[in-house]
This record gives C-alpha cells, structure tokens and sequence, in this order.
C-alpha cells in the first residue's frame, strides 16, 4: 500500500447514494448522479514544471487534468484554473505562458476555464479541476474488470525518465520535443474510440506507473494481470537514459510499492522493471476490452495515430497481483 493510499483510507467513507465512484476504488474521478441519465464526473490535477517552457508546462497540466474526465468514459464540460507562482516573477511574462498554455488544451478540447485559484507559492504549480458528464451506463470504472479481457495501453511509457533527463540538460532538443507532444496530447480521441466499443473498465496511467495503476484497477476488480512485458510500448530514448541513471525518485518508489504483488519472469530484466513503473506525467489511458473486439480496438487506436498495444490480460489470480511475463 502506498504512502497516500495509507492516508486516503482514514476518509470518512461516504453514504450518499447519489455517489457512484468516491476514493475506494482508488478511481481516476468522483461520479456523482444527478439524475437516472446524467453524472457528474469531478476531478483535479497540478504539479510542478516538468519542461522550461511556461506554455508547454500549461499544456501539459491542462492536458493531464483532463486525462482523468476521459479515463472515466465521461466528456469534459468546464475546468477552473489551480494555479502556484512567485510573486516576485509576476512581471516576468511566465505565468501568462503558463496559464495561455492551460487554455489552449482547453480549447482543444472544447472546454472553457471559467475561472480558478492562484496563490503566492516559491514553486510554480499548475494544473485543472475537471468537471464532466457521462451516461451512469457508460461510465468507465476501475472496479468493472473481468476475466479474460485484453488490457489496452495507448501511449507508450517513459515520460518519468526522459523528464528527468530533462531536468538534468541530458536530452536533445528532439527528445524533449517528441516528450512534450506525446504529454500535451489529449487522450479524448483514445476515449472516443473506446466508447465505440462499450469499453466499461481502464483508468489512465499517470504518477503510480502502469504497474500501479493496473494492481488498483486489479484491486477494485477483484481480478490479477498478466503483462507480456516485450508488448508494453515504450518511448525509443527511455531504456537508454535509464540505463544511464536518469531514473525519478517517484518511479523507484513505485517499483518498490508493488514488489510485493509483482512477480517477474527471469527474462525481465531491470530496466524493463523500472519503466513499467516509471511515473508518467499525461500518460495514456488503459482499457479492459473484450477479447472478441480488442484486435479491433487496437487496430482502431493504432489508425487514429496512437501508438496503443495489447498488453496482457486480466485472470482469475489473486486480487492485484500481477505476473509480468
């Protein structure tokens, strides 16, 4: 159990049955029904600079916010601004970056900011909340996995690592180009997809890396994984600037959270072990599919640009543990 999910289960749990998803599936979002064909779907997101450039850090944390709206099979309505900055740099244009950045995903996405927060903060910190609606029937939950279905992954991993790298002025200007368009790119038309093919369990893969993200989802479900760790995607830099020790403090704690519920195959060496947990800023969402239709869904995905694969499949084994082939 993770340091959070140690504090978040001391909530007091809730009794409203107007309430659909609250923290105990450890969902991307809290539903809330408004009426028999209406929910509301609520969620926020913000962090620190992940790149130098004020716009590109606002498209990335608008991007990532909204992430969690698409993740639950819901549409984006309206986001209000969280926003952290020193005052003293008020005068410096970066904060207007910042927030122009937040607003053009927006617009790309077809939601207004209508408003929001900001402090004085020494870091910089921004991010959404996310407000959307979804049709309680097509709602996307963690707790709706069953035997047999092909986990869907749709963007490849090691963002952890190359940000890091990052940090470090140890990338070139492609690399951190190729990075920033893979985060700032909004995962509604994945989300689009796969409500054409009534996908009902997935969440999406951010700070807790896909193995972390897959044992909650497991947890919820009731159910284990299989990974076939050879068809996990990952980004062509990340394996060697992991090798290289670019590897984020958050993705090593990951690793070390799920050890107790991970086994590994002999074959799967270290580096693949740490970018399967490798904690992702603006991460690709991960789908339960039907086995009848996932070769469609990923043929789909794979056709509107994105680079999703089948990665393993959910089984009867013990609930979140996970075997990495």
């Amino acid at each position: 159990m993770s340091e959070l999910s140690q504090v978040l289960r001391h909530l007091i749990p809730v009794e409203d049955p107007r309430s659909l998803v609250d923290a105990s599936t450890g969902d991307d979002a809290g539903v809330y029904l408004l009426a028999d064909d209406r929910a509301l779907v609520v969620s926020l997101d913000f962090f620190g600079p992940v790149v130098d450039d004020g716009r590109d850090f606002g498209r990335i944390a608008a991007a990532n916010a909204l992430s969690d709206i698409y993740a639950m099979g819901a549409e984006p309505l309206f986001a209000l601004n969280l926003f952290a900055f020193p005052r003293e740099h008020l005068g410096t244009g970066v904060a207007e970056e910042i927030i122009a950045g937040g607003a053009e995903i927006a617009r790309e996405a077809g939601v207004p900011i209508l408003g929001g927060h900001s402090i004085d903060d020494p870091e910089p910190k921004y991010g959404l909340v996310a407000v959307g609606e979804v049709h309680p029937d097509r709602l996307v939950t963690n707790a709706a996995g069953r035997p047999g279905d092909v986990l869907i992954l749709t963007k490849p991993l090691g963002i952890g690592v190359i940000t890091t790298a990052i940090k470090r002025a140890a990338v070139d200007d492609a690399t951190i180009a190729s990075a920033v368009e893979q985060m700032a790119t909004l995962n509604a038309e994945a989300a689009r997809i796969a409500r054409s093919y009534e996908v009902r369990a997935g969440t999406d893969v951010t700070g807790y890396g896909l193995l972390g993200h897959l044992r909650a989802l497991c947890r919820a479900s009731g159910m284990g994984a299989e990974l076939r760790a050879a068809d996990v995607p990952v980004l062509s830099s990340a394996a060697v600037l992991a090798e290289a020790g670019h590897v984020p403090g958050g993705t090593r704690r990951n690793l070390d959270d799920v050890s107790s519920d991970t086994s590994f195959a002999r074959g799967v060496d270290e580096i693949t072990r740490v970018l399967l947990a490798d904690a992702q800023t603006s991460g690709g969402l991960l789908f339960c599919a039907n086995p009848d239709r996932a070769e469609s869904l990923v043929d789909d995905l794979v056709a509107a640009g994105l680079r999703a694969a089948a990665i393993g499949r959910l089984t009867n084994d013990g609930p979140g543990t996970i075997r990495v082939l």
